[in-house]
């Protein structure tokens, strides 16, 4: 039966930030989320996650079927795990894992816990610099000793390139037990998780040690700067995957994606492009340069042109979207629309072959098919309380700079004249048209600046 046991409780001063280390945010999740993810994957009987600094964030942020304990002193990373070990099976194999390690590949973990049936094992790593990180001890024969920790760590120690990375498995009860004698003499008066490691080994017992080629999986943030790092890692790895199945991706080093991103065959994506949520991208779709899409399902062969905003958008095939055109949530475009430059929606549907090129806003609507919304025309929605909707049937035209007011509804082949203010229904086949009449006076005189 597997145990995970994840570290969070650590404050991250070198963040510089009133936000816990472990909820600073790697591709759209917390730090801590990506290593609980990987936790599940493994199909634990349970996960406990220790926690300290901020608790109460990082309880209400992180999602999963997870127990939380509270170590109330960070005293070191043995201390911390004692907080959890008293809730776990005795029979049980314990992986320990660490909240600010996020990229740990599920596939490394699980090529590691057959060791711990036969004692305990650990995760290693060679590094061409390993500061920061304790050194692996060997004697002569290449057999593991122990780990010394940086700061306790004599010179010749410290040019090991050998280094542990904290990750561990082993029995609850041979943990429990080693780790109740591990003491706190060294530099930083803490009692340290890998000190059960050399214990162990002067007890006889078995101490195998796995050594990782894959140096995302040790990784940690601390400061700012290691998590913008670990972050172009990720995303580096995630466009390469997309290329790997196809996907035409112009700068692997200019794009984000926070959250999911499912793509068809022959898609394009320009650069400083971000996904959030899921996107779905049908066969054919182009994403044009510095383009934001949220929960966004784009049919084949839509072209969303550059500098554009899409969340919560549904949005047909063979559609035209932007530049510049922000679709906002309960967009629904039917096949073939266009919704062009400086062109907003909200709560709108627009049916097959509709079009808003230039310069509108079409909010609480429902356009039917074949329409045409001339440029500065708007829907005006919201009477200072309330949304009311505004209903346009099939092959409507609204001239330029037109202004709808809601509740009304236009009728198909209805026709708004440019430069009107709706305000009553308009049936079918019927001409609106509502402004001022035009007076020209003779004789008119610019009027002159004062002499003055």
């Amino acid at each position: 039966m597997l145990e995970i046991i994840i570290l969070a409780a650590g404050r991250g001063t070198r963040m510089r930030s009133n936000l816990p280390k472990v909820l600073h945010p790697l591709a759209g999740r917390p730090l801590l989320q990506h290593v609980v993810d990987t936790a599940a994957a493994l199909n634990p009987k349970r996960t406990h996650v220790v926690i300290g600094h901020g608790a109460d964030q990082v309880r209400d942020a992180i999602a999963g079927d997870l127990e939380f304990h509270i170590q109330t002193e960070q005293l070191g990373t043995g201390h911390a795990v004692l907080q959890a070990l008293p809730h776990c099976a005795p029979d049980s194999t314990v992986l320990v894992l660490f909240g600010d390690v996020p990229l740990m590949n599920k596939t490394t973990l699980q090529q590691l816990l057959p060791a711990a049936d036969h004692g305990l094992v650990m995760l290693a790593a060679a590094l061409d610099d390993p500061t920061g990180y304790g050194r692996v001890l060997r004697d002569t024969e290449g057999e593991f000793l122990g780990v010394v920790e940086q700061k306790d760590a004599s010179t010749a120690e410290l040019a090991i390139r050998e280094v542990n990375t904290g990750v561990l498995a082993g029995s609850a009860s041979l943990l429990a037990s080693l780790l109740s004698r591990v003491g706190n003499a060294n530099a930083q008066g803490e009692y340290y998780l890998p000190d059960a490691l050399g214990m162990a080994v002067s007890d006889g017992l078995s101490v195998a040690v796995m050594v990782t080629e894959e140096i995302s999986d040790i990784l940690g943030v601390n400061d700012r700067l290691q998590l913008e790092q670990l972050e172009r890692r990720y995303q580096i790895t995630r466009a390469c995957d997309l290329m790997r199945e196809g996907v035409a991706i112009r700068d692997r080093q200019r794009i984000d994606i926070r959250g999911q991103l499912f793509c068809g065959r022959d898609v394009t994506i320009d650069v400083n492009t971000v996904f959030e949520g899921q996107v779905i991208l049908g066969d054919g779709v182009s994403i044009g340069a510095n383009c934001i899409l949220k929960d966004v399902e784009i049919a084949a062969g839509t072209v969303v042109h550059p500098f554009c905003h899409l969340e919560s958008a549904v949005v047909g095939s063979h559609c035209s979207v932007g530049p510049y055109a922000r679709l906002r949530p309960g967009t629904v475009l039917g096949d073939a629309a266009r919704v062009g430059n400086f062109v907003e929606t909200k709560n709108a549907t627009l049916g097959m072959g509709s079009k808003a090129n230039h310069l509108a806003y079409i909010g609480d609507s429902k356009v039917g098919e074949g329409c045409n919304i001339g440029a500065g025309t708007i829907t005006c929605n919201y009477d200072g309380a309330n949304k009311h909707p505004t209903v346009l049937g099939d092959r409507v035209f609204v001239g330029s700079n037109s202004t709808l007011v809601a509740p009304l509804t236009i009728e198909s082949d209805g026709f708004v004249a440019a430069g009107s203010t709706v305000t009553k229904d308009i049936n079918s086949a019927q001409l609106a048209v509502s402004r001022a009449r035009q007076r020209n006076i003779d004789g008119w005189r610019r009027p002159e600046k004062s002499k003055d």
